[in-house]
Order: C-alpha cells, then structure tokens, then sequence
C-alpha cells in the first residue's frame, strides 16, 4: 500500500511537478494550495507525511507546520523554500521540521527525504506499540501490579531510568528481565537512541568478541569486510547484555576495561573507538557464588552492580496471575467470550510456575489456540507441578492447618543454622541461587 502524502505549495506548476514525481516513486499525493486547505486537507486525510512550502500567501509555512505539530507531534514534515537561509532553517528544524530543502531540488533529493521521513514515523509507531506492551507487561500503565515487592522493584527502576548507572538485573529464567531492562530505556534520557540486546549464552565462543566489538577485513578467515558490533550499534543508546554469567573469563577482562575507558578495539584493529552507551546486564545466575568459585571476576561484577534489581519469581507474585492472564489473552486475539474459569485460576495460582511469565505467557496461549468452548477449565491448562517425595520432607500438616510461609522461614533458618550462617552454603542446601535467599531474608526479618 502507497504511503499517503500532503503536499502544501501555493505555486500551481511546481507542486504539479513535485506530486507527478512523488506518485512516479509509488507514492500517493493529495495537494492543497495554500495554507488555509492544507490545514483543512491533513485534518480530513491523516496523511503519514507533509512537504509544505515556506510562502504560501495566506500563511507561513513556519506557521503551518506549528499548527501540524501541535495536531499531530509524529507526522514528519519537509520544509521547502526558494529563499533559503542558515536562519530560516534553524526556526524550521527548531519547530519540528524533518527536513529543509531549498529550491531548485532534484526529484531524487526529495524522494530520499520522503524515504527517510516516513522509515522514521514506522520507527515511532514501533517504538511507541512497544513501550505499550512494555507498560503493560511491568504494571506501568492499564495493569498495576498487586505485588509489593513489584511495586517497590517498579518505582526503583523508573528512579535509576534518569542515571546512566550500570544496572545488574537478576532473578530466575522467564521472569522478564529485558521487559524491565527496555522499561528503564524507555524511560531514560536516551530513549530515543536505540536499545540493542545480546544473548551472551547464544553466541559461540568463537564469535562473541567480534559480536560485541567489530572486526576489520581481514581480521581473521571469513573476515571479508569491516563490520560493527553491538558496542557501536548501540551509540546514543542502552545496550543489554543478557546471560552475563556465561561470558568467559578472557572476554570479562575485555569487557571490563570497556567499561572503565568507555573505549572498544575492532577484532584486528589497531586504534580504539569513543563509545556512548548505558550497559544494563542480566543474569539467572548468582555471580556472587561464580565471584567465589572463580568463575567471574569480582571487579566486573561490582562495575556491573552499581544498581542491583532483582526480579521475584511468579510463585511469589501470584496475585498478578489473573491480570496477567487477561493480558496475554488480549495479546493473542482470544475471542470475546473466552475465558479461564475459576477453578482453572485456583489452579494456576497453586502452581509454582518454574517458567515464571514466559510459561504463563505460553500456557495462556496454548489455551487459546486449542480451546473448544468459551470456558478454559482447570483440565486444558496441562500444568506438571514440581513433586516432593514423602521422604524428602518429613512433616504433618494438622487438622488446623499451617502457613506455608512460616515453613519457608523455619527452613530457611534451618538451612542458615547447618551451614553455620554461610549464605552461600544455606542457598545450595536449598538448590536456590544465594541472592533468592538473600531477598527471602529480608522478606521474612531473619
């Protein structure tokens, strides 16, 4: 489908020129002659780009496009003049114009102005839809989070988005960790810079230095011309590294000095790049056990852990179950009707979830595709629940009943008490990573 345009020139032959070239590239014009219609015709069409002229006789283009952008922030504009001028250019861009083409152009100069114009209004709307998934899945917008350890990860997140500290964000696989690391981008001063993501578990060995870094032509076999990495892709922006935990101990000395002199090395380069970026980390491992075992270098976990955040399992969020349900029933289109009965939350609430929100987020989805009635019951959700044998845990649950949390306590402490108060030891005794325990500490006053 052509892209709409709203071409605004008082000048009958040029703009008849302009919109015959412009639907030449596969474009859609609609003109307007002065100011006044132009005005009148954006409102009416909604165009996805305007090319206005500075003199329109009834009106300032400068003016026009403050009317524009006023109506509608997002819709680019392309200023165009036959009386150009340094100034004139200035009040354009400084009033939200794109672009300022001074005439005469060639037809292949605004032609690449409109290219570039409308790439950068998808870019908005992709950006913008998602924030919106983003808002939706953290509780910042249409769905506040039940949870008050949510609610206080939430209000740190949005406090730390206006620094360029480092942030580690950890917690267990599924529970959303680059939904929290985009949240902070978004909110941050360089949101309009990009937010580059790697997965440092899911790149070879081999390749991961020239991933992050670059390389030169020549650099090694295959290295058949310059190529950027993920550091220079993210210039102006946030780069996230996920899985931080499985980089190699050669690649974290690199890494280290990267953060220190804000400088990185092409693979096979010589010279050294100036790099602007915010380095937001995440990992599902404890790195302070890793620091101990010698596994990760203490100096770069502190130089990544200037802001700690940790994410809570969904089994320890479980009020957000139903919320999150309707989410991700929206999300995959569920028909009016469809919904999850009670029994079928009852028992997603009882689940522990090992998968956190990914398995909600695939469980809900599941349902939906495979449901034959408007009512998903508790017998479509096909949940395996962890089990513990009777040997393992030796202990009567009375008539009355008990607290589960009172259990989790006394074990905890019990834990704690057999390895003589080692944090690290307790974690392992219990096959939890040592900052679960920790938060589970603070949770319960032990």
């Amino acid at each position: 489908m052509s892209e709409l345009i709203l071409l605004i020139d008082d000048d009958e032959n040029l703009r008849k020129v302009t919109e015959y070239n412009l639907n030449s590239a596969g474009y859609k014009v609609i003109s307007a002659g002065s100011g006044k219609e132009g005005v009148e015709t954006f409102l009416d069409v909604s165009p996805k780009l305007v090319i206005t002229d500075v003199k329109l006789g009834d009106m300032n283009g400068i003016e026009l496009l403050g009317i524009i952008k006023e109506k509608s922030p997002d819709t680019p504009i392309i200023v165009i003049t036959a009386f150009g001028t340094i100034e004139m250019a200035v009040e354009a861009m400084r009033h939200g114009a794109f672009n300022f083409i001074t005439k005469p152009f060639d037809r292949d100069t605004l032609r690449l102005s409109c290219k570039k114009a409308l790439e950068l209004k998808t870019l908005r709307s992709q950006k913008r839809l998602l924030s919106d998934e983003v808002n939706r899945l953290t509780g910042t917008e249409g769905m506040e989070t039940a949870n008050s350890a949510m609610r206080d990860l939430l209000s740190k997140a949005r406090k730390v988005a206006n620094s360029e500290a480092t942030v580690l964000i950890t917690g267990e696989s599924g529970t959303g960790k680059e939904v929290l690391a985009r949240l902070i981008h978004q909110h941050s001063p360089r949101e309009n810079g990009p937010m580059v993501a790697v997965n440092c578990a899911s790149i070879p060995a081999t390749l991961i230095e020239s991933e992050l870094f670059g390389h030169v032509k020549g650099a090694f076999t295959g290295a058949v011309s310059n190529r950027i990495g993920r550091f220079q892709s993210a210039g102006g922006g946030t780069l996230f590294l996920d899985e931080i935990g499985e980089l190699k101990i050669d690649l974290q000395v690199k890494l280290l000095r990267v953060i220190q002199e804000r400088e990185i090395e092409p693979v096979g380069s010589e010279g050294r790049e100036k790099i602007d970026i915010r380095i937001i980390a995440a990992t599902n491992k404890d790195l302070q056990e890793a620091v101990a075992k010698g596994e990760f270098r203490e100096d770069l976990y502190y130089r990544l852990s200037v802001i700690p955040l940790y994410i809570p399992p969904l089994r320890e969020r479980k009020e957000d179950i139903p919320a999150l349900v309707k989410h991700f029933m929206k999300k995959y289109d569920a028909l009016p009707n469809t919904r999850f009965s009670k029994k079928a939350l009852d028992k997603m609430k009882a689940y522990s979830w090992p998968g956190n929100i990914r398995e909600l987020q695939n469980t809900v989805e599941r349902c939906i595709i495979l449901a034959n009635e408007d009512v998903i019951d508790e017998t479509d959700l096909q949940l395996t629940p962890y089990t513990i044998t009777d040997e393992t845990v030796e202990m009567e649950i009375p008539d009355e009943g008990l607290s589960l949390h009172d259990v989790e306590k006394s074990l905890i402490k019990k834990a704690l008490k057999k390895s003589n108060g080692n944090q690290t030891k307790a974690a392992a005794l219990l096959k939890i990573p040592r900052h679960v325990i920790i938060y589970r500490m603070e949770k319960y006053n032990i």
